[in-house]
């Protein structure tokens, strides 16, 4: 066995650890053509270098202590509680739309003051004068990134239609600068792009949904959390 074989034995390689995660999928309906918002990675990114993605990211500890303008609805809240902590249902939602906010400076909130200062990550939102609403998000696709990837995620897939942006939705002046190229993608052409796995699955199962309507019947999990690869369905 030659020096690098003998390196990688001395190493820990352990996969790195699950994080919790949400991701927004925005859909908007502009003269009859779906379209989904989604942003290049950059080149340097740990994950998914130069991949065209949704806008998400890892859930914050703050996350579940934000004050949320409104309950999410009971077919949301029991599947996003299903086989994970139930507590962390909300957390999930409001980190979701904070990701959206940071990465694409779009609000999905109503007009409103915080009954207590806003935690870190959450002050520019807090300041726009909204709270976060999840209102008109829909839980449809969970999937755990498979082992052997630098990061694991156990990725939440919201769906949420444009109508529910409280700002202008072509306007990304406010956004950070993780994702770059925003854009309204048109849904049929999508999968032009270069896009992770995951992401083209996720991206058919919306196709089906614009058809078959929301609520989704049940939520798709690919589930590898353990060294097992399975797919079952949530609810």
């Amino acid at each position: 066995m030659g020096e690098t074989d003998a390196r990688l034995r001395g190493q820990d390689l352990g996969d790195p650890p699950i994080r919790d995660a949400a991701t927004v999928i925005v859909l908007r309906d502009k003269g009859g053509v779906p379209s989904v918002l989604m942003g290049q990675r950059g080149a340097s990114a740990a994950f998914m270098p130069n991949k065209f993605v949704f806008p998400g990211g890892a859930v914050d500890a703050t996350d579940a202590d934000v004050p949320l303008a409104c309950p999410l609805t009971g077919n949301c809240d029991a599947r996003l509680r299903a086989e994970t902590n139930p507590a962390l249902a909300s957390a999930l939602v409001a980190a979701a739309i904070r990701e959206v906010w940071e990465e694409t400076g779009l609000i999905f909130g109503t007009p409103g003051a915080w009954d207590r200062p806003a935690p870190r990550g959450w002050r520019g939102f807090a300041d726009s004068g909204h709270l976060p609403s999840p209102a008109g998000f829909h839980f449809v696709f969970r999937a755990v990134t498979p082992p052997g990837r630098p990061r694991r995620f156990d990725a939440r897939f919201f769906l949420v239609e444009a109508e529910a942006v409280a700002n202008d939705p072509d306007d990304f002046s406010g956004a950070e600068e993780e994702l770059s190229h925003l854009q309204w993608v048109p849904l049929a052409e999508a999968r032009r792009f270069d896009l992770p796995f995951i992401t083209e699955v996720v991206l058919a199962e919306v196709a089906r949904l614009t058809q078959t309507g929301l609520p989704p019947a049940s939520v798709p999990f690919f589930d590898n959390r353990t060294g097992r690869s399975e797919f079952r369905r949530l609810g």
